[in-house]
C-alpha cells in the first residue's frame, strides 16, 4: 500500500498487508545500506500487543520513535481507535454494573534487535 493509498482507506483497521520475505529484505537492505548507524530493528512481545489489542475499540497500534532519559532511541506505542485517536482512556462496566475509566496503555520496554536467527542470515547475505 502507498502512503496515499493508506492516507484514502476507509478503515484503519485495514492499514497494512503482507509483503512478502522478498519485499522485505529489498526494503531492510535499502534501510541498512542508507542508514548504517540507524538501530536495526526492535523486538515486543505478543502479550503487550495483545493486551493492547483488547482494549475496547482498538483498531490498530500507533508506534512513536522516542528518546529514553539516557538518550537512547526507543518505541513507545498505544492503541488507536477508528478515528485516529489514541486510545488513553476507556470506560469498563464492572460487575457490580458501575461504570469506570480506565487508563489506555502507553508502552514502552522495547529490545533493540540486531540478530534476528534465520531472516537475519537472509538480510546480510
Amino acid at each position: 500500500m502507498t502512503q496515499n493509498a493508506l492516507l484514502e482507506t476507509k478503515s484503519l483497521a485495514e492499514v497494512g498487508e503482507n509483503i512478502g520475505l522478498t519485499e522485505g529484505i529489498q526494503l531492510v537492505k535499502a534501510f541498512r545500506e542508507a542508514n548504517p548507524t540507524a538501530t536495526k530493528g526492535y523486538y515486543i512481545g505478543r502479550n503487550i500487543l495483545e493486551q493492547i489489542m483488547a482494549q475496547p475499540g482498538c483498531v490498530g497500534i500507533n508506534f512513536r520513535k522516542c528518546l529514553t532519559n539516557t538518550n537512547e532511541e526507543h518505541l513507545v506505542y498505544t492503541g488507536v481507535d477508528a478515528e485516529g485517536k489514541d486510545i488513553l482512556e476507556f470506560t469498563v462496566v464492572t460487575n457490580t454494573g458501575d461504570m469506570v475509566k480506565q487508563d489506555g496503555i502507553v508502552a514502552d520496554r522495547t529490545i533493540y534487535w540486531d540478530d534476528l536467527n534465520g531472516v537475519i542470515e537472509v538480510l546480510n547475505s
